[in-house]
């Protein structure tokens, strides 16, 4: 993959199935040098809004009632189309972004498995159930909502929009998507690759900012809503939605714990996966784990592990150099938010241990860097332990008992994903299963724990809803029940019910 130091790009939104010129341009600079501007995306005006909207409504009609092979075949159609472009999407990816081109061409793969995955599984999920018994005749159908409502932020931009666009297509309901104005570049253009490979109406890409996203959210003919972000907006989304009276699927911020007990082994192999789990994406990720528990005994050989894996793991610099893992973070007041979390913990007597090397000095300086940094002698009151600081900075802390800890895990208001470390898999599965998480990892934490076949979403104030696995599938279909009773004798009961 090649790339230019400086790429313009004009990308167009896709409403109604015809690409959307407003005139009216957002642009996206490259974190790693932000005077460059990688390119500009059209805004679409609240009548562009509605206009996509009561296409995908339109639309609807003709694409639920396919047979939902033939809506296999379309959309997997559609999808080999954007696998023709996987490089080009994953070099604009990473301009606009950041991330390392292993990490955007890998999220791009992933997805299309995952399309793949899904049109395995859904028509056995959504094929009709027929009982007959002596209390009647049952028919129980799985029927699409109609427009699905998306927003998506922009730190892993096409596999958070793939897991709400495929399903919801694939179960018959049509799509409007919006993308975080961080990163809309390449998913714009991936996802209109996408939805002009399918009829028209039945996708649609809408650019801008907030009064965008509140014009789809809140329009009357969205029958559902699947966001992926913070809790400020979730709030703003759901008071919408209350008014039209529509569910959504919840995806929001984590502040994962890793726990590793006393028999956890640290290999170099785990202590990858462990320091992998904290800074893909330059710590970027909702899932990534973002407090670490180490049991006492084992503090010191912990720490000095983990430094020592993590000096040749973690090479910052321009991503698009060989070598680099860490890029940069998405703006300035990304850098702000770790840098004072930082400060703040080491003010009150932690040790900051800056973890890995830095390719180019120079670079580093110039755009959007935080350098990759552990944390000890934290306390669960700094704030580095108590927020989520979404960026490359983790804490380290002990525990002594395995109940302490528990509680201490849990003690949090989200709720997304944890993770166990241990020799013995049996008393990590019994350790997990006691924190109040939607996801909990098994010797691993963050895309390297990951199946498609588990749910995955979170608690508490980590949202509601699943993605992934069957679970994620049927979030986009709801039950609809047909049921002849079976005369009965009984007059005094209900209609089919013996007494």
């Amino acid at each position: 993959m090649t790339a230019r130091a400086e790429v313009r790009e004009t990308v167009l939104s896709l409403v109604a199935g015809e690409p959307y010129d407003s005139g009216d341009w957002l642009e996206r600079e490259n974190p790693v040098r932000p005077s460059e501007v990688v390119g500009r995306v059209s805004i679409v005006s609240s009548d562009g809004v509605d206009a996509a909207v009561v296409a995908a409504d339109q639309a609807f009609v003709g694409w639920s009632a396919l047979s939902v092979e033939d809506r296999i075949d379309q959309v997997l159609r559609a999808c080999d189309a954007v696998a023709a472009e996987d490089e080009q999407l994953a070099t604009l990816l990473t301009l606009e972004m950041g991330k390392v081109p292993a990490g955007t061409l890998g999220e791009i793969r992933f997805a299309n498995t995952f399309a793949r995955y899904c049109a395995g599984i859904v028509a056995d999920l959504i094929k009709p159930r027929r009982t007959v018994d002596a209390s009647g005749r049952l028919e129980v159908v799985h029927e699409p909502f109609g427009v699905v409502a998306a927003v998506t932020p922009w730190n892993a931009p096409v596999i958070l929009s793939y897991l709400k666009v495929i399903p919801a297509l694939l179960t018959g309901n049509t799509v409007v998507l919006k993308p975080s104005p961080l990163a809309p570049l390449a998913i714009t253009r991936l996802l209109s690759t996408l939805g002009s490979n399918l009829p028209a109406g039945v996708l649609s890409v809408v650019n801008g900012d907030g009064p965008v996203g509140a014009a789809l959210t809140g329009h009357p003919l969205v029958r559902k809503v699947a966001f992926t972000g913070g809790s400020t907006v979730a709030r703003h989304i759901m008071r919408a939605t209350a008014e039209n009276l529509v569910p959504s699927v919840m995806e929001l911020g984590g502040n994962d714990a890793a726990v590793f007990l006393a028999d956890a082994e640290l290999s170099e192999a785990q202590m990858e996966l462990a320091i992998l789990g904290s800074f893909l994406s330059s710590g970027q990720v909702c899932m990534a784990a973002k407090r670490l528990y180490v049991h006492s005994s084992r503090i010191e050989e912990f720490t000095d592990a983990y430094v020592r894996v993590a000096k040749d793991l973690l090479v910052t610099g321009d991503p698009l150099k060989p070598g680099v893992t860490i890029g940069p973070l998405i703006n300035r007041a990304a850098v702000a938010r770790v840098e004072e979390l930082t400060a703040a913990a080491v003010a009150r007597g932690a040790t900051a241990h800056v973890l890995g090397t830095v390719q180019s000095e120079s670079v580093v300086a110039e755009g959007y860097f935080a350098l990759p940094t552990l944390l000890t002698g934290v306390r669960d009151d700094d704030r580095v332990v108590a927020e989520e600081q979404f960026g490359p900075v983790v804490p380290l802390l002990s525990f002594d008992d395995v109940d302490e800890v528990v509680e201490r895990v849990n003690n949090d208001p989200l709720g997304l994903g944890s993770s166990v470390w241990s020799a013995d898999v049996d008393r990590a599965f019994a350790i997990g299963r006691r924190l109040k998480t939607g996801y909990t990892f098994i010797n691993s934490h963050n895309r390297y724990g990951m199946s498609m076949k588990a749910p995955f979403g979170g608690m508490k104030g980590s949202g509601f809803g699943r993605e992934y696995g069957p679970d994620g599938v049927l979030e986009y279909v709801q039950a609809h029940s047909l049921f002849a009773p079976a005369a009965t004798e009984d007059a005094q009961g209900y209609p089919g019910q013996s007494s």
